[in-house]
């Protein structure tokens, strides 16, 4: 068997171990997972639990599946847009339309595809065969930097900054319509929502803390160019936030219903720079990823 072992953050709490474990390893069924947790192969906190156990904020899971049961994720020849690498990190500029690692029905194309091939056997293991070196990720249809870890000491290091909100998320973002204020922050707390389990929202009763900063970098007609910095690192954080104060992230398909008059695949959203301690040598890094190309034809014909 081989061990997983997850730390609970903040978008998952309250859900019944069953059901959080299904989003963890979306490669799993639910009723499977059920069987795992009455066979004692789930332990919280170093605990047996049931399946209706709601897990608490930090709970730590250990989840034992059995080898027979893991897809195979294969080394693919995938190019990479590498904006820093050496012996514990790999910094990529994501491109639009790649999932960062492989779930259920798509196990290959993926950044996780592309790093196996790229750097063999040196990622970290702590995420399991399904997400090596995988510390944090963003959305499909967003671009821009992310942090990848080589070896575990890494991957601890920089999961410990994530966990402390230390390290420096900048977003570049098109809005529908024309932000007044040059600067803003929201702060606003954001949980599933009551109405679609599967979305974030503004959730006063059960959201947890999420803080974004914008500032404005250039207005237009009808929609705003921005920036934002992330206190906080909630599940769709700039995207929830930004379309609770009515300015919905152009090309969004999931918090906006208004209608996109360019051929986008999903939200204009790049992580532009990221900033981090290095795990070895204790120094403060940042790395700026250029727009892609659609982002800036974007702008230039607003």
């Amino acid at each position: 068997m081989d061990k997983f072992l997850f730390l609970i953050q903040e978008e998952l709490v309250d859900e019944r171990i069953d059901k959080c474990l299904s989003l963890l390893m979306d490669t799993l069924s639910r009723s499977y997972i059920q069987k795992l947790i009455k066979e004692d192969h789930v332990l919280v906190n170093n605990q047996v639990v049931k399946a209706n156990y709601r897990v608490k904020a930090d709970d730590e899971i250990c989840f034992y599946l059995p080898k027979s049961i893991e897809p195979e994720i294969l080394p693919q020849d995938i190019p990479l847009n590498i904006l820093y690498e050496d012996n514990d990190v790999i910094v990529v500029n994501k491109p639009k339309g790649m999932v960062v690692h492989p779930a259920a029905g798509h196990y290959k194309d993926t950044l996780v595809n592309g790093l196996l091939f790229h750097c063999k056997d040196s990622l970290s293991g702590i995420n399991g065969v399904m997400r090596p070196g995988i510390v944090h990720r963003i959305d499909m249809n967003t671009t821009g930097s992310l942090i990848v870890c080589k070896n575990d000491h890494s991957h601890n290091h920089i999961a410990a900054q994530l966990k402390e909100h230390s390290i420096t998320r900048k977003y570049h973002a098109i809005v529908y319509g024309v932000l007044k204020d040059d600067f803003g922050t929201i702060d606003k707390p954001i949980g599933r929502s009551d109405a679609d389990r599967k979305k974030m929202a503004v959730n006063a009763k059960n959201g947890r803390n999420a803080v974004t900063h914008y500032k404005v970098l250039k207005r237009f007609d009808k929609y705003t160019y921005i920036e934002c910095r992330l206190e906080t690192g909630r599940t769709h954080q700039i995207r929830v936030h930004m379309a609770s104060i009515g300015h919905p992230i152009l090309g969004d398909d999931i918090y906006s219903n208004r209608p996109c008059p360019f051929k986008l695949e999903g939200q204009t959203l790049h992580a532009k720079i990221i900033g981090f301690v290095h795990p070895t040598t204790e120094k403060y890094m940042e790395f700026d990823a250029p727009l892609p190309n659609y982002f800036e034809h974007v702008l230039e014909i607003l």
